[in-house]
């Protein structure tokens, strides 16, 4: 088990253990899909490389539990204009 996980830290820092567990399984299929490590001298252990990413505030789940690289602009669809 990771050390990490055993730290109460990790689970304040996201907001629960059900956020951490979401956040943790979102991650790591983003990694598994060709996502690049936002960490410096990434270790080649997946689950390693999400929790040094939450650690040091590179990713967070945003308010619909999507996981957002902190500074990322989010995507915000144009309203339609019905005034014409």
């Amino acid at each position: 088990m990771h050390e990490e996980l055993k730290e109460e830290e990790i689970v304040k820092k996201v907001g629960g253990r059900f956020k951490l567990s979401t956040l943790i399984q979102k991650r790591l299929v983003q990694l598994n899909r060709g996502s690049r490590p936002l960490i410096a001298n990434a270790p080649s252990d997946k689950m390693e490389i999400v929790l040094q990413e939450i650690l040091q505030d590179k990713i967070f789940l945003d308010s619909s539990s999507e996981v957002r690289i902190t500074g990322e602009m989010p995507i915000v669809m144009d309203e339609p204009d019905f005034d014409d």
